[in-house]
């Protein structure tokens, strides 16, 4: 049975441009039409070796949470991403990384977008969206997409609370400037910034 580029990515569970880099590399046989379009016969590959073609895509895991007192949740977190990988029964990495969604030069991240550029991993796996960045996710998204990187978000349709989300937002921008405050370590400073937290948590 021959079908064309979208039908044969569904079958092998990956995005069109890993078959077209499979391809490429001669990982797979590619028949042309005469107008040049992709047939891929899917009578050559039994269900075994579909399921190998999956098994062999580098799936990377990415986990974080903002600060020191959250590692219990960080080990969580990275426990249900191991735990939907391996249900799955994809070959997987995961990342971990502690620091605020609004810092841009975490090594988790850095690293995150070093295999995405370069073209090492097939697969992104989330809790939620916001565990990348608490914003400018979207770049991060967009690189995916660029380089054929398949991004599953766990809990897509989870919504928190908008005073949740705001709260969050407020506690990670005030631990962000409290780092780079003047005498940030002053007794002064350490109360106003606390008074602050504490206004923020009381929304």
């Amino acid at each position: 049975m021959k079908v064309n580029i979208g039908t044969a990515a569904k079958h092998f569970g990956v995005s069109q441009e890993t078959l077209r880099r499979w391809e490429k590399s001669g990982k797979i046989f590619v028949e042309r039409t005469p107008k040049g379009h992709r047939r891929f016969d899917l009578s050559k590959y039994s269900s075994v070796h579909s399921k190998q073609c999956d098994l062999t895509k580098n799936t990377l895991g990415y986990a974080r949470v903002s600060s020191h007192d959250q590692k219990d949740d960080l080990v969580r977190q990275a426990q249900v991403i191991e735990n939907f990988c391996a249900a799955n029964g994809w070959a997987h990495e995961i990342i971990q990384d502690l620091g605020s969604g609004l810092n841009f030069h975490k090594r988790g991240l850095k690293k995150l977008i070093q295999n995405i550029c370069s073209k090492k991993i097939d697969r992104l796996v989330l809790t939620h969206k916001d565990r990348l960045l608490r914003f400018g996710s979207e770049l991060i998204f967009s690189l995916c997409e660029e380089f054929g990187v398949e991004v599953v978000i766990m809990n897509k349709s989870e919504n928190t609370r908008f005073e949740d989300d705001l709260v969050q937002d407020v506690l990670e921008i005030i631990t962000v400037f409290s780092a780079r405050l003047y005498g940030a370590r002053s007794r002064k400073n350490q109360k106003l910034l606390q008074a602050l937290k504490q206004v923020a948590e009381n929304v």
